[in-house]
């Protein structure tokens, strides 16, 4: 074969790998998004990133989980079913040390690449109708009563359950206790919870409060209801487990002052596994837009990007690539 055919052919074949190596996106790592129930504010805060973050890894290489939620979300991360999710930051640190909360599981590959995205009290709610036949609305002294109560809440998954056995905890009683004083620990998912509540099935009930939230806010529309203060024993068990106590509100009908809750915190976890690069842009993406993240739902609108590494708003070690974002932007 003539050598300058040879040398010609070469040529074609560097040109057609420079060309597929130039052209083919930058980043080709997908990205699983794991966040909650379409509606919710941590869907919209996912769809929101999405949009934010193909047109940068490429076309149709994002997807977002609808389900899960703060308290499995880390395993989620850590079982590689999802790349990055939205997790609170108590729960991500229970993960990442593998606390009993966890049955002996644990995350130690999770990292935090985004935090104090928004605050997640524990709180809690009680029918008007309850409190009135009870005579009052301290709920130490009602769970600390051997008068029945019947307490609603979400699944297994929610941070809100692991919260609410440490609130049980602090005040000496139980779930079993509980039902063995003749009230009841109801679990469903949230598109049910309004009717338990309207329909008179639940006296209490027990969630993560965040500003917008559309199960309180049809609950709170739809019910004569009062928010619970947290009573300090609580407050001191859950601040030993990572959340931190404060105010939170008056953000829904019939909450007419400021009320005493525990904040979990949210932070955007990734796999240590995850591309370098990669976890740069999507933390690139969230703080250089904080302002379209801010007005896509209210839970977001506190989120404040010049304090998103600090180690209270994240709880983990930061992933490498944040870590590189955050000291080349100059906020490390």
């Amino acid at each position: 074969m003539p050598i300058n055919f040879m040398s010609k052919l070469r040529q074609i074949l560097l040109a057609t790998t420079v060309t597929a190596l130039t052209t083919a996106p930058a980043f080709a790592q997908d990205i699983r998004i794991g966040a909650m129930r379409e509606g919710s504010s941590w869907y919209v805060f996912a769809a929101t990133l999405e949009r934010l973050i193909e047109p940068i890894l490429g076309d149709n290489s994002v997807e977002i989980i609808a389900r899960g939620g703060g308290f499995s979300n880390p395993m989620v991360v850590q079982g590689g079913k999802a790349e990055i999710a939205l997790s609170n930051v108590a729960t991500a640190v229970w993960a990442s040390k593998g606390s009993d909360i966890y049955n002996g599981m644990a995350a130690p590959d999770i990292r935090a690449l985004v935090g104090g995205l928004n605050s997640v009290h524990i709180g809690v709610i009680a029918r008007e109708e309850f409190i009135q036949k009870r005579g009052t609305s301290d709920l130490k002294e009602i769970l600390q009563s051997d008068k029945p109560v019947r307490i609603l809440m979400k699944p297994v998954g929610s941070s809100a359950v692991p919260a609410a056995k440490m609130i049980f905890e602090s005040l000496g009683t139980s779930v079993d206790e509980i039902k063995s004083n003749g009230g009841d620990v109801i679990q469903v998912g949230t598109s049910q919870i309004a009717d338990q509540m309207r329909n008179g099935k639940a006296d209490l009930y027990i969630d993560t409060m965040i500003k917008g939230h559309p199960a309180i806010t049809e609950v709170a529309l739809t019910n004569e209801v009062a928010f619970l203060d947290l009573p300090q024993e609580s407050i001191e068990l859950l601040e030993r487990n990572g959340l931190i106590g404060g105010y939170y509100g008056p953000w829904f009908e019939g909450q007419e002052k400021k009320t005493l809750g525990a904040n979990l915190g949210t932070v955007l976890i990734a796999n240590a596994e995850l591309d370098e690069d990669t976890a740069y842009q999507i933390t690139k993406a969230i703080i250089e837009h904080a302002d379209e993240i801010k007005s896509s739902h209210g839970a977001w609108s506190t989120f404040d990007p010049s304090t998103a590494m600090k180690p209270e708003n994240i709880g983990i070690e930061l992933h490498p690539g944040a870590l590189r974002y955050y000291r080349e932007a100059g906020l490390l």
